[in-house]
């Protein structure tokens, strides 16, 4: 990468929640991250549900289908700007829904045995594009310093329950955010770290959790030592006296030009 350009600098974890570990469960989260080119990257979290049996291949197929359906997208638009996203992403998630249903069929299970929420974004220097099945968030800061959520946890009518990606109304319930404007971080999470970074119900970034966290992405030097440190951030007691949920976050800062 050529350090006299601007750049994403990205890091992430997923942790297996306390309540999970006691239990000798897999972690049900799972992400991905993809690298375009230094000013665009794909990211895709998903969280897979705790009453299914299957919630960590779910979400592991979610995000892997979800990612390369995007890539080989990309690979055949000259300009992302004349992108329709709200077509395209809503494309994915249904092309994402038919490979878990295909897996569940493969397996011969219920298809709900492998049922997992989705957040999947395209972000490049002036636009992030968001679709979302659940819960979990996206947050971003831009240029100027405005911390806001580009989509919210979608509940339902009881704690804890939300939509997931096998749900017979997973696509008209969708969350679609296409935003334009100049970011400067970004953090996409799973729900165990909604009652930490969001203030709910309304689902307003809380500042003093992300900032610190910002922060850290923008001034890394090595991106895997960083990540063993995101990795105990997430199981430390501060963290963990609030959820014990499985946890995942990809951060991710845009680098100015090195000085020369």
């Amino acid at each position: 990468m050529n350090p006299n350009s601007a750049y994403w600098q990205i890091i992430s974890a997923s942790v297996a929640g306390s309540s999970h570990e006691k239990q000798a469960l897999p972690c049900q989260d799972a992400h991905i991250y993809r690298e375009i080119d230094p000013h665009q990257f794909i990211v895709a979290v998903a969280d897979g549900a705790g009453s299914a049996s299957l919630a960590d291949v779910g979400a592991q197929l979610a995000v892997k289908t979800a990612t390369q359906l995007v890539e080989e997208y990309l690979s055949s638009v000259e300009d992302t700007a004349t992108v329709d996203w709200n077509t395209q992403l809503l494309a994915v998630v249904n092309k994402t829904k038919q490979a878990i249903e295909a897996e569940a069929d493969h397996r011969d299970i219920l298809a709900r045995e492998l049922a997992t929420t989705l957040i999947l974004g395209v972000i490049t220097d002036s636009t992030i594009a968001i679709v979302q099945i659940g819960d979990g968030a996206v947050v971003v800061e831009d240029q100027q310093g405005t911390l806001m959520a580009l989509t919210i946890p979608a509940s339902g009518e009881y704690l804890n329950e939300t939509t997931f990606l096998v749900s017979p109304n997973a696509l008209e319930s969708a969350q679609i955010h296409v935003w334009s404007g100049m970011p400067k971080y970004l953090a996409i999470f799973s729900d165990g770290l909604q009652m930490l970074g969001l203030k709910m119900p309304e689902g307003k970034p809380h500042p003093p959790f992300f900032s610190p966290l910002f922060r850290f992405v923008e001034t890394i030097g090595d991106r895997t030592e960083a990540e063993q440190q995101l990795i105990s951030f997430l199981r430390s007691p501060r963290v963990n006296q609030r959820t014990d949920d499985d946890l995942t976050i990809i951060l991710a800062a845009k680098m100015p030009p090195s000085a020369t």
